[in-house]
């Protein structure tokens, strides 16, 4: 398969016909235009997304110049409510703090539902096994220096244990550039708030995580989607989007990316950190999938003194630990360690002690191990059920990127295996930006505890692809 490049300048806008009535308000008229834009978002009369008239026609209509309008638009901006983008227009942001429902939680149709919509790894595996055996051994110690406050970033035994963890990646990894953090997407947060301020840029690919959406908007920052093709960000793609909007960071998966699977190649990543070295651009790389394939150079060992690593114990493991690593240069590190002061003042040593002794045990390798020998055996138990349908996919991803035949629509076809019994995430979850969304759907393969409950719901998405929308048009 082929993924559609996402760029920015193929998306066609309509503009909104938005004209506040502002001849009965008092005051500068560039308050009153900003305060019936700020009332109009309130009422949902304008939503996410819309595009505002240009500043010259906005002007013409109200009959002020154009310099009120220029003030209007600014100070709407001032208070992030909009968002300008040269050679595009203005548009209106998701507000700051908005709960953004980017993936529903799954809602059981049928008694024998199979959840493919969260990529989950499996929990039927040795790990509660050993996490059993550790917590026992721990049992019988004493505790009490897990029980009290510890420093910011971790203890220093975790913090080492972290450094041998993310050091399996290549990756010449020091203690104290490490941060114990609660999970990857608490690291990811954590590294937001570290690097930028309401209102700023941060990249991401065009199809990205959808946390990081809500991670965004929690924190008021802008996302702006990079183009992709198979083999991850387009570097022609992102040198435009450093010049165009000097962001403050790019939160970026190049390995399996989320959701298309894509690996990226050296060359690529090369690229790729030579342009953020040169734009000062801090790479946020997420490497959870990485432990599935450790051939590949990871971007922070390529770009070590403007990389934000972040890896756990979630996919790895088990997620119920909420456990993960943030390695970055010492500046970057002691300021996680002051946004996890301020949001928890640490992560639960208790939980970081059980991580550091699955480490050095040698358990969570194991564990690692075995997640991926399923993930193998179900990528070639998809490719056999599945076979005939496009779709992009790796050896040992967790999951499929399925591109739906003409004349299947994400949103139907998620809608009919939801029906059926079977849950799919549509592209647009993953979606950053106005640019345009494939049809295309994201099939997690690790979730469902046995291999027949997984044969069970491809067949059913087998049957589907074979079928016409309802309504649809025969084809001729």
């Amino acid at each position: 398969m082929t993924l559609t490049q996402f760029g920015v300048n193929q998306y066609i806008v309509i503009m909104t016909n938005w004209l506040p009535a502002i001849a009965t308000r008092s005051g500068p008229r560039y308050l009153a235009i900003a305060d019936m834009l700020a009332g109009d978002i309130a009422a949902a009369r304008l939503k996410p997304g819309d595009r505002l008239p240009t500043h010259r026609e906005l002007a013409w209509k109200l009959g002020v110049t154009v310099g009120t309008v220029t003030r209007a638009y600014a100070e709407a901006e001032r208070r992030g409510l909009i968002a300008g983008e040269v050679g595009r227009g203005t548009f209106i942001r998701e507000r700051i703090g908005d709960p953004i429902n980017v993936m529903p939680p799954p809602v059981p149709t049928t008694d024998d539902y199979v959840d493919l919509s969260r990529n989950l790894p499996a929990v039927v595996g040795p790990a509660a096994n050993m996490i059993a055996r550790h917590m026992a051994d721990l049992a019988q110690e004493d505790l009490s220096r897990f029980l009290s406050y510890v420093p910011n970033a971790g203890m220093d035994a975790h913090r080492e244990a972290g450094a041998a963890w993310i050091a399996r990646r290549g990756i010449a990894a020091d203690p104290a550039r490490v941060a114990i953090v609660a999970g990857a997407q608490n690291g990811m947060m954590l590294a937001i708030a570290a690097l930028a301020r309401p209102g700023d840029v941060v990249l991401t690919e065009a199809l990205t995580f959808y946390g990081m959406k809500s991670i965004a908007n929690l924190l008021g920052v802008r996302l702006i989607g990079v183009e992709i093709d198979d083999y991850g960000l387009i570097p022609d793609a992102l040198e435009a989007a450093c010049r165009q909007h000097a962001p403050k960071a790019i939160y970026t998966l190049p390995t399996f990316q989320n959701p298309t699977t894509s690996l990226m190649p050296i060359e690529r990543r090369s690229a790729v950190a030579e342009i953020c070295r040169r734009h000062n651009c801090v790479i946020i790389e997420d490497d959870i999938y990485g432990f599935l394939d450790e051939t590949n150079t990871p971007l922070s060992k390529l770009a070590p003194d403007s990389s934000i690593f972040i890896t756990s114990l979630s996919k790895s493991i088990a997620p119920g630990l909420r456990l993960g690593y943030l390695h970055a240069p010492e500046a970057i590190v002691q300021r996680v360690a002051a946004a996890i002061r301020a949001s928890a003042y640490m992560t639960t040593p208790m939980v970081a002690e059980l991580g550091a002794r699955l480490i050095r045990s040698g358990d969570a390798l194991r564990a690692a191990t075995w997640q991926k020998s399923l993930a193998e055996r179900r990528q070639a138990l998809t490719a056999k059920i599945l076979d005939g349908s496009e779709f992009t996919a790796h050896p040992a991803a967790f999951q499929i990127w399925l591109k739906l035949p003409e004349p299947w629509r994400r949103e139907e076809f998620v809608d009919v295996a939801r029906r059926r019994g079977v849950g799919v995430a549509p592209a647009n979850a993953f979606a950053v930006g106005r640019a345009p969304v494939p049809h295309a759907v994201r099939i997690a393969l690790a979730a469902p505890d046995k291999d027949e409950d997984l044969s069970r719901a491809l067949g059913t998405l087998a049957e589907i692809l074979e079928e016409r929308p309802e309504g649809s048009l025969p084809m001729v």
